[in-house]
């Protein structure tokens, strides 16, 4: 809901960003892969008991994972392998974070294993109605927007890091709201398809 309503007041620090990452000649693939690495790193902190910096990581990761498609398109450079690279290590991301969850925190991880199957669910309503609808705007494929996007999970998942003492209570209601927008994502997909 946020990456949707939202973008758009954050879109000019993401245009700044990427003009500045552009002038030193990085590549889209090359911030996506450094997105990447600093979002895995994320959950390998949540290990060594860093949660302040785990969150750090995680939400640098996210804003340099909306900076590679801002030059992408500036190049008119958006192919099939930036978006599989970018959904795929979005997914790496969301998994490390939570397994690093799950280690330090075993009493809560079915409700973690409940919230990756429900993660798998909208995911795979997401990019099967993004493989069968034309593409609309401006990313690579179509954009199926809901109520837990990609800021709602960060949102989530940080909470779930930083207090770890409400993390069945966060974690549950991430449970609900993937769910509800697997859902919703479906009951989309059938108007639309």
């Amino acid at each position: 809901m946020l990456d949707t309503h939202a973008r758009r007041y954050i879109q000019p620090i993401i245009d700044l960003t990427a003009d500045f990452l552009d002038r030193l000649k990085i590549t889209a693939n090359q911030v996506t892969i450094a997105a990447f690495v600093m979002g895995v790193f994320s959950g390998v902190t949540i290990l060594f008991e860093q949660p302040v910096l785990a969150v750090t990581l995680l939400w640098f990761s996210g804003f340099l994972d909306a900076v590679d498609g801002s030059i992408a398109r500036k190049h008119n450079a958006a192919s099939p392998w930036g978006t599989l690279m970018d959904i795929t290590f979005d997914r790496l991301v969301e998994l490390s974070v939570i397994l690093g969850l799950a280690w330090c925190y075993p009493g809560v991880r079915f409700l973690l294993l409940l919230l990756t199957a429900g993660i798998i669910f909208s995911m795979t309503v997401f990019l099967t109605v993004g493989a069968l609808v034309e593409k609309k705007g401006i990313k690579s494929f179509y954009y199926q927007a809901g109520l837990a996007e990609r800021t709602e999970g960060f949102i989530f998942l940080s909470l779930m890091t930083l207090f770890p003492g409400w993390i069945n209570i966060f974690t549950s209601l991430f449970i609900l709201a993937v769910t509800f927008t697997a859902l919703q994502r479906l009951w989309e997909a059938k108007r639309i398809l």
